[in-house]
């Protein structure tokens, strides 16, 4: 039989707080972390985009200058986010089984500064300057080797690379290693650090950023009639995962159960999603299948919704088609009106904030949503926080590649 897999410690650095409590607190109250960027090369490239959503509190205010250092900013996030999370789940004086301590941890871009910077050493000061650290530092599984020996996690390092997708992939990893028996605790989530010129040129390019610079803590309006594009974001969550059996042979408080989740493919186009949303309804389906809930269990999703003008439709699309008449009552939540788009960090953070709002019973609030657009049939939280029962709730993530993945949360 499947072993229960419980969620047990939360960690996570986003641009609208350092730690869970600042960000939570943040979330429901609806403040924006986005801001106009005040780096030199915003004006040196004349960038069509000129803000993003930066960490609230930057890594280097939390770690020391040698992990600053020895590491690309990517994982300096995981490292902040994962030890919270290893805190918060009282494993920092536990004895565990060292062997049975896996992580999978997630980015959809990795090394990118320590890519493009490595790139201008060589370029301007030849090859005996860059740094023999580099590939280590650029590869995309950096973060989840650098946990795994932070905290000697010997089961298994995996790094799931599915664009906006997968943070959430990571949950469904780490889910699958404690079903199986082949680990016992599982450090799983997902970061990014990718606020560069190229990445904000590029996604400019293909009009996927909102222009907005005007008025940047407006810009992230996931579903508005007036969306323009997504907002770039920064960050990591972390998530401690365990059996059932191991957290409560330690005494471990326990938020969540992770009930299930779902993963599929588009194979409709590199970018876009499918117009009708039959991945995503699919993803939908297998989560409430592996999850063994019914759709009347269902009181919260955390959606997707990025605010680009085409991508929101199709979500709604989705849940309608697997969850039907539910959606009409159920509280829907798209906190990247906040935190913006954290990309391969997305889904982990979102997974904390739906983790939260069934532990707490709040649904966090969407900023931004002036003029819902007709074409979403989902009733949106925003003003207040709202109230939820216990049940189910799901948080959504799909990528570039036709990437779909799903999580389900059970009240515990």
């Amino acid at each position: 039989m499947a072993k229960t897999v419980v969620v047990t410690g939360l960690g996570a650095t986003t641009p609208i707080g350092g730690d869970v409590a600042s960000s939570w607190s943040a979330a429901l109250t609806g403040t924006s972390g986005v801001h106009t960027l005040t780096d030199e090369w915003v004006e040196q490239y004349a960038l069509p985009v000129t803000f993003a959503a930066r960490a609230a509190v930057p890594a280097a205010d939390v770690l020391t200058k040698a992990e600053i250092k020895r590491n690309d900013p990517s994982v300096q996030f995981a490292l902040v986010a994962s030890r919270e999370a290893w805190a918060d789940a009282g494993l920092a004086d536990a004895e565990i089984d060292h062997d049975r301590l896996g992580v999978s941890f997630a980015t959809g871009i990795g090394g990118l500064n320590t890519l493009l910077d490595a790139w201008d050493v060589l370029r301007e000061k030849g090859p005996r300057r860059v740094l023999p650290m580099t590939v280590p530092m650029l590869m995309p599984n950096a973060p989840s080797g650098a946990l795994s020996l932070e905290f000697g996690a010997r089961a298994a390092a995996r790094t799931p690379v599915s664009a906006c997708a997968s943070g959430t992939e990571a949950l469904a990893i780490a889910q699958d290693m404690i079903r199986s028996g082949k680990a016992d605790v599982v450090i799983a989530g997902g970061c990014e650090a990718a606020i560069h010129p190229i990445t904000i040129a590029a996604f400019s390019s293909m009009q996927a950023l909102s222009r907005r610079n005007d008025d940047p803590e407006h810009a992230s309006r996931p579903y508005d009639v007036d969306r323009d594009g997504f907002v770039m974001g920064e960050g990591a969550g972390a998530l401690i995962l365990e059996s059932e059996e191991h957290a409560k042979a330690r005494g471990a408080k326990i938020y969540a159960e992770l009930a299930g989740t779902g993963i599929t493919a588009d194979a409709f186009h590199i970018t876009a999603n499918d117009p009708e949303g039959l991945g995503a309804s699919r993803a939908l389906r297998a989560t409430m299948e592996d999850g063994g809930f019914e759709v009347s269990d269902l009181v919260h999703v955390n959606a997707h919704a990025t605010s680009t003008p085409v991508g929101d439709i199709p979500e709604g699309v989705a849940m309608r088609v697997a969850f039907g008449s539910h959606m009409d009552s159920v509280p829907v939540s798209a906190t990247k009106s906040q935190t913006g788009h954290l990309l391969g960090g997305a889904g982990a953070i979102e997974a904390v904030f739906t983790v939260k709002a069934l532990h707490d019973g709040k649904a966090p609030v969407t900023i931004n949503l002036e003029n819902k657009d007709p074409q979403v049939e989902l009733d949106v939280v925003t003003g207040t926080p709202r109230e939820i029962g216990r049940g189910v709730a799901v948080s959504n993530s799909f990528g570039f590649g036709g990437h779909n993945a799903v999580a389900a949360f059970r009240s515990y």
